[in-house]
C-alpha cells in the first residue's frame, strides 16, 4: 500500500513538472493553459448546476437523463485522450518503459497522473451534481457518493485502457488514419439523434430520451446513475457490479500495459519506398512532380485525410438536416447546397498550402528562379486536389440530386460546386503566401498549428472562407435561387479566379520566399 502511494505521488509530481515545463518561457502556451483552466472551471460549475437541477424534474425523467449523461461522459473520457495522443507525454506507455517499475506499479502511477489536472476535477464536480440531482433519500446520497467515485474511476481506467491498447497502433501512420476516420465517424454520429428527431422518427423528445436510456441501461455508467436514484439494496447491487467492472477493466489495462512494455515499437521500423502509381499518367516536368507529391500527401497525411472525410461526411449529414422541418430546402437548392458546402470545406484546406511541406520547402525554394516556377507549383497542387475532389463532388451531387428527387439537378450541383472549389483554391493560394504557418510535427491528426501561431491559423482560415464566399456568391446564389443555367459559367468563372489567385500568390510569394520558409519551419 505504501509503495503504491509513493509511486502515485511520483507520477503526480511528474505530471505537474511536465505541465510547468511546457509553460515555461512560452507566452502563447501560458495563455492557452489559462483558457483551458477557465474552460474546465466553467464546465465544472455548469455541470454541477445542471446536474443538480435534475432534482426539480420528475424522477423517471431525471433517471433517464442521468443514465444517458453518465454514458456520454464515459465516451468523452475514452475518445478525448485519443485526440491528444502524442501531445500529452503521460498517455504513451512507451515513454515510461525505462522506469524500473512493474506493470502494476506503472498502472497505479498512470492512474494517478490521469486524475491530476483540471478536467478530472471538472468531472468530479459533474458527478457531485448528479448525486444531488438524482438521489431521493439519505441512503441514495450515501450510495451516490460511492457510485460517483466508481464512475470517475471507470472513466479514468477506460481511457487509459484504450490508449494503452492502441498506443502501438497510434504511433503508426495507419493507426493515425484509423483514428481520424473513427473520430470523424463519432462526430457525425452525434448528429444522428438530431436528424431522427427532425425527420420525426424519434417521436417526442421525452420518448426519444427514454429509448436512449433503455439502450444504455445495463452499461456500468448507467448502472452507477441508476444506483444513485434507487438508493436501496438494488442500488447497492448495482454499485457492486460497477466496482466489479472497474476491477475487470483494470486487469485488462494492466495486461495491455505489460504487453506494451515488452513489445517492440513498429513505428520505428523502416518502410519501403515505392514508385508513384501515377508515373505514367501525370505530365512531365515540375508540374507532374508536384502533382505526384501532393497525391502522396493526400494518401498518407492523416490531417488532410481527416479534413476530406469531414467535408464529405458533413455534406452528407447536411442533405438530411436541410430537408427537415417546415423551413427545409426543396427543389434544386437541396441538391446544390450539400455539394457546394463539401466543395467549400475541401477548398479551405488549401488556405495554408506550404504548411504541410514544413522545413522541406527549402528544397523547392532553392530551385525557384522566377515567380513562374512558384505559379507552376501552385498549379500542380491545385491539379492534385482537383483529380480527387471532382469525382467526390460528382458522387455527392448525384446523391444529393437523388435525395432531392430529380436526377438532372446533379449537373448544376456539380458545375456549381466545381466552380466554388476552384475559387477556394485561388483564394487559398493567396492566403498561403500572406498568412503561412507551421503544421506541428506530432503524431496526432487533430493539431493544426504550431504553438504561438494559432492566431495566424485562425486569420488565414477565416480570410480564406470570407474571400471564397464573396467571390463565389455571384455564381452560387443564382443557382441556389433556381437559375440553374448559371451553373454552366461555374467552371470558366472558377478557372479565371483560380488562375488570377495563382498569379497574385506567385508574385507575392516569390518576393517573400525567405519569410514564407521561416513561417512554415517554426519548431512545433
Amino acid at each position: 500500500m505504501r509503495e503504491g502511494i509513493v509511486v502515485a505521488w511520483l507520477f503526480v509530481r511528474l505530471k505537474l513538472r511536465l505541465i510547468a515545463g511546457n509553460l515555461r518561457g512560452d507566452t502563447m502556451r501560458q495563455v492557452g493553459f489559462v483558457f483551458t483552466l477557465i474552460a474546465a472551471v466553467s464546465v465544472a460549475l455548469g455541470g454541477l448546476l445542471l446536474m443538480s437541477l435534475l432534482r426539480l424534474a420528475p424522477a423517471d425523467l431525471a433517471l433517464d437523463a442521468g443514465m444517458v449523461l453518465f454514458t456520454v461522459l464515459t465516451l468523452i473520457w475514452v475518445i478525448g485522450p485519443l485526440l491528444v495522443f502524442g501531445v500529452d507525454e503521460t498517455l504513451d506507455p512507451a515513454r515510461l518503459t525505462l522506469f524500473p517499475l512493474t506493470a502494476r506499479q506503472m498502472a497505479v502511477g498512470m492512474f494517478a497522473a490521469s486524475a491530476t489536472g483540471p478536467w478530472p476535477l471538472a468531472t468530479l464536480f459533474f458527478l457531485v451534481g448528479a448525486v444531488v440531482g438524482l438521489s431521493r433519500s439519505v441512503t441514495g446520497l450515501l450510495i451516490g457518493l460511492v457510485a460517483a467515485v466508481l464512475q470517475a474511476a471507470f472513466c479514468l481506467v477506460a481511457s487509459r485502457a484504450v490508449t494503452t491498447a492502441l498506443s502501438r497502433l497510434l504511433r503508426t501512420r495507419r493507426g493515425r488514419d484509423l483514428l481520424a476516420v473513427g473520430v470523424v465517424f463519432v462526430i457525425l454520429l452525434t448528429q444522428v439523434p438530431n436528424l431522427l428527431l427532425n425527420q420525426g422518427f424519434g417521436g417526442v423528445p421525452r420518448e426519444f430520451l427514454s429509448s436512449l436510456a433503455s439502450v444504455v441501461r445495463w452499461g456500468p455508467p448507467a448502472m452507477a446513475a441508476h444506483a444513485i436514484a434507487d438508493g436501496g439494496l438494488y442500488g447497492l447491487a448495482e454499485v457492486a457490479a460497477v466496482a466489479a467492472a472497474v476491477l475487470v477493466l483494470t486487469w485488462a489495462w494492466i495486461a495491455a500495459l505489460r504487453k506494451a512494455m515488452v513489445t517492440a515499437d513498429s513505428s520505428t521500423q523502416l518502410g519501403s519506398v515505392r514508385r508513384s502509381r501515377f508515373d505514367g499518367l501525370l505530365p512531365a516536368g515540375p508540374l507532374g512532380a508536384v502533382v505526384a507529391k501532393e497525391l502522396k500527401y493526400l494518401r498518407r497525411e492523416p490531417r488532410g485525410r481527416m479534413g476530406w472525410m469531414a467535408a464529405i461526411g458533413f455534406a452528407g449529414i447536411l442533405m438530411f438536416s436541410l430537408s427537415s422541418g417546415p423551413g427545409g430546402l426543396s427543389g434544386s437548392a437541396l441538391a446544390v447546397a450539400p455539394a457546394c458546402i463539401g466543395a467549400l470545406m475541401i477548398g479551405l484546406q488549401a488556405a495554408n498550402a506550404f504548411g504541410i511541406d514544413g522545413r522541406a520547402l527549402w528544397m523547392n525554394a532553392i530551385v525557384y528562379s522566377s515567380a513562374r516556377d512558384l505559379r507552376t507549383d501552385f498549379a500542380g497542387r491545385h491539379l492534385a486536389v482537383g483529380l480527387v475532389a471532382v469525382p467526390l463532388l460528382a458522387v455527392l451531387s448525384v446523391a444529393a440530386a437523388l435525395f432531392a428527387g430529380h436526377l438532372p439537378w446533379a449537373l448544376p450541383a456539380l458545375l456549381s460546386s466545381t466552380g466554388l472549389l476552384l475559387v477556394a483554391l485561388g483564394v487559398g493560394a493567396v492566403t498561403s503566401v500572406i498568412l503561412p504557418y507551421t503544421y506541428p510535427e506530432r503524431i496526432n491528426a487533430f493539431t493544426s498549428a504550431a504553438p504561438g501561431q494559432g492566431g495566424v491559423a485562425f486569420a488565414g482560415s477565416f480570410g480564406a472562407m470570407l474571400g471564397t464566399t464573396v467571390l463565389a456568391l455571384p455564381l452560387v446564389l443564382p443557382v441556389f435561387l433556381g437559375l440553374s443555367w448559371i451553373a454552366v459559367l461555374g467552371i470558366p468563372y472558377g478557372l479565371a479566379v483560380c488562375y488570377g489567385g495563382r498569379r497574385l500568390a506567385a508574385t507575392i510569394g516569390y518576393a517573400r520566399l525567405p519569410d514564407l520558409l521561416g513561417a512554415v519551419s517554426r519548431p512545433a
